[in-house]
């Protein structure tokens, strides 16, 4: 059962079916968890030994960093197929988050050789809970519920809420007693989200209790070798790497990463657009869909900058004091949530404002706005470190302009590129296209990790052509994207006008 009978007479949650409550608290302990641990990663990757960090090269941080959470949106591929065909969307969370936990719980443990063993359990949790629970709240709905666009904004605020507790108690945990207790905290706060998933799942009625398509026995138990066996050499090879029997470089391994996932991207997109038997209007739409894929994955590596080169210029080179009290480093994080929770009305007016005045911009001209805005922030970042290259410390008001220039362009091309794929794929070709366009977050997180590794602390001088490089780059992809969605936009009408 997929489908409550009485959706849409289920109002108990402001309006919407309960199940949304449940899902809405389990996301936001969920992103608690995820964000409040993600914001510490790279700080406590590069601190010395004496501050109980890790003690690594910026690079070498910096490529693990993009790795992680490059692998996070990348296993969300394998953990929508594991629900739709093996144990449904309830069960992928359920376990998800008992994995996410028991991950956050190994990294609690001051011991220096169980790190990557809980970003492990991290990844493969957050890939079996988080496709899966966004595709449930979708589920609540039945397909004329006029409702559904207003319950993923419920949703979404969930998810910045979260992420802004996140921010603050895990940034504040990690200032005051140490980098363990803030990972302890993001695994009391995913805990308190299993609690109440748990106590509150009859709210869901049902809802995606089962895999949508069932495998046949047959196949089910091959499906389930298959994962055990792959979860066996992951194992193994963690262990070849704990034992010093195998040693990698991380850099040159997320530069192996980036090029396999920007190859399978290619390779798929290409397929589809050859070998999938599209008409001229299909292919046309297909071009229009390329120009948003890659205005993400340039996005994405600019913006995932937060969790990097940010939060170090944040913990060493601007001035957090106010009076007495420094603002940990892990506060200035929770800006972009903030601002999004702000901002989202804001936008959501003007894009139907301009929807009444028979305004629509084309997708790639709207996402790569949004690319140019966020790099307009890195330009705030040029004269900030040439702040801090004088050997003064930057007042907190650069990066806060920082994070509001960034959360602009994050609502600038974000839901629209959403939006893009879901009314430019071919509709026989929409999942998988959607989960091609995945792809883009991951490639974006890897290569910002890589971009993070040139970063040097020590060296202050290089800081402010290290952030204008990266505004130059982006500006420019975004200009190139702004000038050919200007040709595209009749090829969008025409798909809009076909499926209309």
């Amino acid at each position: 059962m997929n489908q409550p009978a009485n959706s849409s007479l289920n109002t108990s949650f402001f309006g919407h079916p309960k199940g949304l409550q449940t899902l809405f608290f389990t996301e936001m302990w969920e992103r608690m968890s995820y964000y409040g641990m993600r914001v510490l990663l790279v700080l406590y990757m590069t601190a010395s030994m004496q501050e109980g960090g890790l003690q690594l090269t910026v690079a070498a941080a910096g490529a693990i960093y993009g790795l992680y959470t490059g692998s996070v949106y990348f296993m969300g591929l394998p953990g929508g197929w594991i629900a739709d065909r093996l144990i449904g969307g309830q069960k992928a969370i359920w376990y998800g988050g008992i994995i996410i936990m028991l991950g956050h719980i190994i990294l609690a443990i001051p011991i220096e050789g169980t790190f990557f063993i809980g970003l492990i359990f991290v990844v493969l949790g957050t890939g079996l809970l988080k496709p899966n629970i966004s595709a449930v709240v979708g589920q609540l709905y039945s397909i004329e519920d006029k409702r559904r666009d207003a319950g993923y904004a419920i949703y979404y605020m969930g998810i910045n809420l979260g992420s802004f507790i996140g921010y603050i108690v895990c940034g504040y945990l990690s200032t005051a007693y140490g980098w363990h207790w803030a990972f302890g905290a993001a695994a009391v706060g995913m805990a308190i989200g299993l609690i109440q998933y748990r106590k509150t799942i009859g709210n869901l009625e049902g809802v995606s209790a089962e895999p949508v398509d069932r495998l046949s026995s047959t196949a089910d138990r091959n499906s389930r070798l298959t994962i055990g066996a792959l979860l066996l050499v992951l194992a193994v090879v963690t262990w070849l790497m704990m034992t010093g029997k195998l040693v990698f470089n991380p850099v040159q391994l997320a530069e192996s990463v980036a090029i396999i996932f920007t190859a399978v991207f290619a390779i798929y997109f290409a397929a589809i657009y050859f070998l999938g038997k599209l008409d001229g209007r299909e292919k046309r739409g297909m071009i229009a869909l390329l120009l948003v894929c890659v205005a993400s994955a340039c996005f994405w590596s600019g913006f995932e900058q937060a969790g990097s080169t940010l939060n170090l210029f944040a913990q060493d080179y601007t001035d957090r004091m106010i009076g007495t009290f420094e603002i940990p480093t892990g506060w200035f994080g929770s800006a972009n949530a903030l601002f999004i929770v702000l901002l989202t009305p804001f936008f959501a007016a003007i894009w139907i404002n301009l929807g009444k005045r028979m305004v629509s911009p084309a997708y790639g001209i709207k996402c790569a706005v949004g690319l140019m805005i966020m790099a307009s922030g890195f330009i705030v970042m040029f004269f900030a470190a040439q702040i801090a290259a004088a050997g003064l410390k930057a007042a907190p008001f650069w990066l806060i302009l920082v994070y509001f220039l960034h959360t602009v362009g994050e609502l600038c091309l974000s839901p629209m590129a959403l939006s893009a794929v879901s009314k430019l794929s071919p509709r026989r070709f929409v999942g998988q296209l959607m989960g091609v366009f995945v792809l883009t977050y991951s490639i974006g997180n890897i290569i910002a990790g890589l971009l993070a590794g040139n970063f040097d602390p020590n060296n202050v001088a290089e800081m402010p052509s290290l952030y204008m490089q990266i505004a130059t780059f982006s500006i420019g992809i975004g200009a190139v994207i702004l000038l050919l969605g200007m040709f595209t936009k009749k090829w969008e009408k025409e798909v809009e006008m076909t499926e209309s």
